[in-house]
């Protein structure tokens, strides 16, 4: 039987509500500033080309108008002008003071081409040995009873001068040992001093008419002490380099230390002996130098190494009592001698 309220299978499905397909709505495309009246309200799109200083480290490409919040881009553009400002209205860079730039004109300074120089060079004590005319050949000694710290200083002294003899001194005074250094062909006569096991002075004379130099030696550094030291030195002739010996009491100092070398080095050993004067102190260094490529060269500090200060120079050979002296250090002329006194 058939009701006539039936419905069909197929008006149950066509029943249903029909489904409504989605249309993707339009974007709205923004008006050109011409079209708007606040032009200024519209952020650029361009980058502002700010010069930011080096302190801050931003990209290259970085821009102040990338930052999208606007108090952030507000703060950091202040900031960035004011660093501006303080670059362009920095005062220039002082130059530090030091010694060596405050130090008063030395009056003694002497061109090494003048005449005068030239002549007193040429007839001093030291002129048979630039002539040529003599070999140096040093006697190396200590004072009475040495202990161990200053032997080996002067064995390793003995390394680096060639031609340098060590004797132990056994109580002889230095007036009865200058006639014996003089008969024996010694050109130099080396005499260092302790106190308390620790090398502190230095008698050099040159003979056999001298002059006679006193040093306090300091900052005695032997080979074993020292940090990435090189193998030890070789017995080639080593190079000399004089530095700052500018004035009158420079010339004869670098005269008296360049007479302790022989006169044609051997460069094959590549060994540089090195004294240098700054604030009257005199570096003694001793170097082996190795060339890595065409432009680069490595060095070897090969020791030992010391600092000198002059104390006295006096004429002639070494006496104590009927010596002339030529030049003196005195305790209260030291800052005056920081002044004129530059070797």
């Amino acid at each position: 039987v058939v009701c006539a309220n039936s419905v069909s299978i197929g008006d149950i499905t066509r029943s249903d509500k029909p489904t409504k397909k989605k249309t993707k709505k339009p974007k709205k495309q923004p008006k050109p500033p011409h079209e708007n009246g606040n032009e200024s309200m519209i952020e650029k799109t361009e980058p502002e080309h700010v010069d930011a200083p080096a302190e801050l480290s931003f990209p290259p490409t970085f821009s102040v108008s990338e930052i999208k919040n606007k108090q952030r881009r507000h703060l950091m553009f202040m900031k960035l002008k004011q660093e501006k400002r303080k670059v362009m209205n920095a005062p220039p860079k002082e130059v530090p003071k030091t010694i060596e730039n405050q130090r008063v004109y030395d009056e003694t300074t002497v061109n090494p081409e003048d005449e005068e120089v030239a002549f007193d060079e040429g007839t001093d004590e030291f002129s048979a040995y630039f002539n040529r005319l003599t070999n140096p050949k040093v006697l190396i000694t200590t004072c009475d009873r040495p202990r161990g710290r200053t032997v080996r200083f002067c064995n390793q002294l003995a390394t680096v001068i060639p031609d340098a003899h060590v004797y132990y001194r056994r109580g002889l005074a230095l007036k009865k040992v200058i006639p014996q250094c003089i008969a024996r062909g010694f050109t130099y006569l080396m005499v260092i001093n302790e106190d308390r096991k620790v090398p502190n002075g230095m008698v050099l004379c040159h003979l056999p008419d001298g002059p006679t130099a006193h040093f306090k030696v300091s900052s005695v550094r032997l080979r074993k002490e020292m940090k990435r030291r090189g193998k030890d030195p070789t017995e080639h002739s080593p190079e000399v380099i004089l530095n700052n010996f500018t004035t009158r009491l420079g010339h004869s100092m670098g005269r008296l230390f360049a007479a302790l070398f022989p006169h044609d080095p051997q460069f094959v050993g590549r060994q540089v002996a090195t004294f240098h004067n700054q604030r009257d102190f005199i570096f003694f260094r001793f170097h082996r130098y190795i060339f890595k490529n065409e432009k680069r060269v490595g060095i070897q500090e090969l020791g030992p190494r010391f600092t000198l200060k002059l104390r006295s120079l006096q004429k002639g050979t070494f006496d104590s009592k009927f010596g002339e002296y030529e030049w003196v250090l005195k305790r209260h002329e030291n800052d005056v001698c920081r002044r004129r006194f530059n070797l």
